[in-house]
């Protein structure tokens, strides 16, 4: 019987530990929302093509990054880690994704008018590397 009541002071120990704890982690949170800083969650992520856009939309946004977007495109250039496979998409994806890197945290998207989306799948494959700033 005594030690019943033993464990029972323990579970309520416990618990009375576990709401603190619950209570100083939304105390946290709402501390950095009132600072206008959102909670810390950083996944990684990378910019890359939409598979759904025409090669001719790609293309558009793929000149507009390498040019004035002021994206490192050294990469896709041929006899480059990432000028193979030769297609738009693929060379749009490295592209878009160092423009992004580059400007994210002045507030820069990864839209490219609708021809590219986030993905949390490292893009990189075999000698080219997609580049990642956490």
């Amino acid at each position: 019987m005594k030690m019943v009541s033993v464990v029972k002071e323990m579970v309520t120990v416990i618990m009375k530990v576990l709401c603190l704890l619950l209570v100083l982690s939304a105390i946290n949170v709402s501390a950095s929302a009132a600072k206008g800083q959102e909670p810390e969650y950083n996944p990684k992520q990378w910019c890359v093509v939409d598979d759904q856009q025409t090669d001719d939309v790609l293309q558009k946004a793929l000149d507009w990054a390498c040019g004035p977007g002021h994206a490192d495109c050294m990469a896709i250039q041929p006899k480059n880690p990432c000028y193979l496979p030769n297609t738009v998409k693929d060379h749009a994806s490295l592209a878009f994704n160092s423009y992004w890197q580059k400007y994210k945290k002045q507030g820069a998207t990864c839209d490219f008018h609708a021809a590219a989306m986030l993905t949390e799948t490292d893009p990189s494959h075999g000698s080219c590397k997609f580049e990642f700033n956490p």
